[in-house]
């Protein structure tokens, strides 16, 4: 008897034959069929492993937008709709990624493969942890902050010695921000080992909770060989850390799964290497699936890019992201919204229109740092410009009218930044 729970998954797909023909052989390349007749392919595994395509909706003729072996000048698109049997798969991300995102990439009659959409069966949403903090512990262990979060970044993001970024790190968590984070290129160098980075900034953490009253959490990068994720992991709890970061793209999803299963402090799941399967709309997955699965095996934090961010993305996609991941998934928590990119003050208005929420991590660089009054300066700029936003107050008359009340620093901020002053 087929299994009625299924993977229902929405395809965009370019074929020089018909969308349907192109529709049935990728479903049969990834569940119980081949590119010829097997003698092994019995009428019962048809009926109980074959994918099976639920519809097709012929988008018209166009260019190819992938190179194949063959050029023709025009092809079909299509949005298609399969469902994978859950039997096939279980409960097992990694399975479910080769199933829905696998070899049907390579197939050389599609000139275009994209997966756009996903509904899993509540069996397979319950089967997996999900974030073990999400947006209420991250809250928590930030002393309850309320609103927006905001975070920055160590910058220079490679090269500091140990006496360098001792006094970065002094100066930002004495700025009263909620969270600092690793640059996802900074690991574990030769020349400031994770080791040294984890005592040093905890050491400056400590010292300016006690001068500020504001915990500050500190997302150390623990991306690396996997055999030492477990002892990276344990290294910043037992220093008394309160977040580790991890690349999700690159360590992949049952690494993040893994970490969860052991993890006693949120992780931070950073997207880097994402845009290689996503950036293209004729190949790869959408942020939409990707973070769904990312949720499951356990990210806190998820990386969005940010409205009007340097990033490829329009403002509208970024929006669309952060809507996915408020969106319920089953019974797991929501993971933290995380922007980045070119965000300050300009932002938080725009953003807070396009999402209604203040769920969320705003993660600026230049915004805290290059802020011509100092770092706490620029968290209190931000802040003070979410706090317009969610009031519907435009930021030069939240600025000026700060300025007045003693405290300039939303309108020093517009003068580095624009738009303010």
């Amino acid at each position: 008897m087929r299994d009625q729970r299924v993977v229902r998954c929405t395809y965009y797909l370019e074929s020089e034959i018909d969308p349907e023909q192109a529709a049935a052989a990728m479903a049969g390349e990834q569940s119980s069929g081949t590119f010829v007749a097997v003698p092994g392919e019995s009428p019962r595994i048809r009926e109980r492993h074959a994918a099976q395509v639920v519809s097709v909706r012929d988008l018209g003729a166009r260019s190819p937008s992938l190179p194949s072996r063959s050029r023709p000048e025009a092809v079909r698109a299509a949005l298609v709709v399969v469902e994978f049997p859950m039997e096939n798969i279980g409960t097992d991300l990694a399975t479910l990624q080769t199933t829905i995102a696998g070899n049907l990439f390579e197939l050389g009659e599609l000139f275009a493969c994209r997966l756009e959409d996903i509904e899993l069966p509540d069996e397979f949403v319950a089967a997996h942890l999900g974030p073990a903090f999400g947006v209420p512990g991250t809250r928590r262990l930030m002393g309850g902050a309320e609103g927006v979060m905001i975070g920055t970044i160590i910058k220079p993001n490679v090269g500091l010695d140990e006496s360098e970024f001792r006094l970065v790190v002094r100066e930002l968590a004495r700025a009263s921000v909620d969270l600092i984070k690793d640059d996802e290129l900074m690991t574990d160098p030769a020349y400031l080992p994770l080791e040294r980075r984890v005592a040093v900034a905890t050491e400056e953490i400590r010292e300016a909770e006690q001068i500020t009253g504001h915990p500050v959490m500190y997302a150390f990068n623990i991306t690396g060989d996997l055999a030492g994720l477990r002892r990276r992991h344990d290294l910043v709890v037992g220093a008394g850390g309160r977040c580790v970061m991890l690349n999700v793209p690159v360590m992949g999803l049952p690494a993040l799964a893994w970490l969860r299963e052991f993890s006693e402090v949120p992780v931070h799941g950073h997207r880097a290497g994402l845009a290689g399967s996503m950036r293209s709309p004729a190949l790869g997955v959408s942020y939409r699936v990707w973070q769904q699965l990312a949720r499951l095996a356990g990210a806190d934090h998820l990386h969005v890019s940010g409205l009007g961010s340097k990033f490829y993305e329009t403002d509208e996609e970024v929006a669309a992201h952060v809507r996915s991941l408020l969106e319920p998934l089953g019974k797991t928590l929501s993971p933290v919204p995380t922007l980045s990119s070119g965000q300050n003050v300009t932002t938080p208005a725009p953003t807070f229109t396009a999402v209604g929420s203040t769920d969320l991590l705003m993660l600026a660089g230049g915004g805290v740092a290059a802020h011509p009054d100092g770092p706490a300066a620029g968290v209190r700029s931000l802040r003070a410009a979410w706090a317009a936003a969610v009031d519907g107050v435009p930021l030069e008359v939240a600025a000026h009218a700060a300025a007045e009340a003693g405290d300039p620093a939303l309108l020093h901020a517009g003068r580095t930044f624009g738009g303010v002053a």
